[in-house]
């Protein structure tokens, strides 16, 4: 997704550009022999510590493998940016242009289309352009999961989620976990309730903001004053808004992260983090930046799709709560993983990736 502790590559301490300014360079100054990797953010910025922090990661990666591959990036403060930062690597000539997130398929699509000779790439959408590479996910399989373990681990039979922006890359995560706890109620025999999100009616509680943490405390305090004792916030960096209050709490709720495993990307957190639905955004933008440095073709069908099958997406370990949890729970879960990978459950969704 719209999915701290700062990770260990560089570029991370570099300060992002101005809202509409030209994309200032934030790796090696170059020759005219590199392959530059150039990366637009969405609105939450390169330390979201979500899906904007692990795509640079990726980049990041890449270029640590090659050094001929030089790494930039410039951050969209509002989604007005978009388009002049995308434009603005075009102008600089950039090999590869990455947008991260859903929201800027629009002009994603529009510049790619005036500037047919340029590879783009983008996350967590297929705008059906022939050189734009989409990298999608299909996350409500690995959030179905989760759904399942918060059900199991609930004591109050109450769990919640809510989203940033009623968007595909959001609400298929939230479709994902009522399921997944609709299944643990269909097993079990329980009645284990979902605050925050009706799959049926697409209808729930949404911060309408990638940003801003008080937003994300303000709805989850909600569904904990409703009696959720888990919360799986799909919302970027306004979810650390909840992941700070869940720590105030004194262990009173727990949290569900997504897109990067939260005790890695958000460390002071990890005690309330019971695990993660990860997006492996990292590799897939990894591999897409390496083999177009190799020169090999990124095409624009089928793009990549990740799966539980080949680790696109996934639960991360349960760190903290790893002696906290079942070892039925985990070996359940475990189960539930091979039965939706060998296709024994159909996990579905009107947000899934097509």
């Amino acid at each position: 997704m719209r999915v701290v502790s700062l990770f260990a590559v560089g570029g991370l301490a570099l300060s992002a550009a101005a809202c509409g300014d030209a994309p200032e360079e934030s790796g090696d100054s170059g020759t005219a022999q590199k392959y530059t990797a150039c990366m637009v953010t969405d609105v939450g910025g390169i330390d979201d510590r979500s899906f904007n922090t692990s795509a640079w990661k990726g980049v990041q990666a890449a270029a640590s493998e090659n050094s001929n591959i030089d790494p930039k990036y410039v951050a969209s403060s509002a989604e007005a940016d978009y388009e002049p930062n995308l434009t603005g690597f075009v102008t600089q000539k950039c090999n590869f242009i990455l947008a991260v997130g859903g929201l800027m398929t629009d002009a994603t699509k529009k510049v790619a289309q005036a500037n047919t000779s340029q590879q783009f790439g983008i996350v967590d959408s297929n705008p059906g352009v022939s050189n734009i590479y989409p990298m999608q996910f299909d996350t409500a399989q690995a959030a179905f999961l989760a759904g399942y373990l918060a059900a199991g681990y609930s004591q109050s039979g109450k769990v919640g989620t809510y989203g940033g922006l009623p968007i595909p890359p959001v609400t298929i995560f939230m479709d994902g976990f009522a399921d997944g706890v609709a299944h643990y109620n269909q097993v079990k025999g329980k009645k284990v309730q979902v605050l925050g999100w009706d799959k049926s009616t697409q209808k729930g509680n949404f911060t309408n903001d990638f940003v801003k943490q008080d937003e994300g405390k303000k709805v989850s305090d909600t569904l904990v004053a409703q009696g959720a004792d888990i919360v799986f916030p799909v919302a970027g960096g306004a979810g650390l808004g909840t992941a700070a209050a869940a720590q105030a709490s004194a262990g009173k709720y727990s949290v569900i992260w997504v897109d990067v495993d939260g005790c890695e990307s958000a460390q002071q957190y990890c005690s309330t983090f019971l695990t993660t639905v990860v997006k492996n955004i990292p590799d897939a933008v990894k591999d897409a930046v390496s083999k177009g440095a190799k020169g090999e073709t990124l095409p624009s069908s089928p793009g990549f799709l990740g799966t539980l099958a080949n680790n696109g997406v996934s639960l991360a370990p349960y760190h903290e709560f790893d002696s906290k949890v079942p070892a039925e729970l985990k070996a359940e879960v475990d189960k539930l993983k091979q039965d939706i990978i060998s296709g024994t459950i159909k996990v579905t969704s009107a947000a899934q990736p097509k």
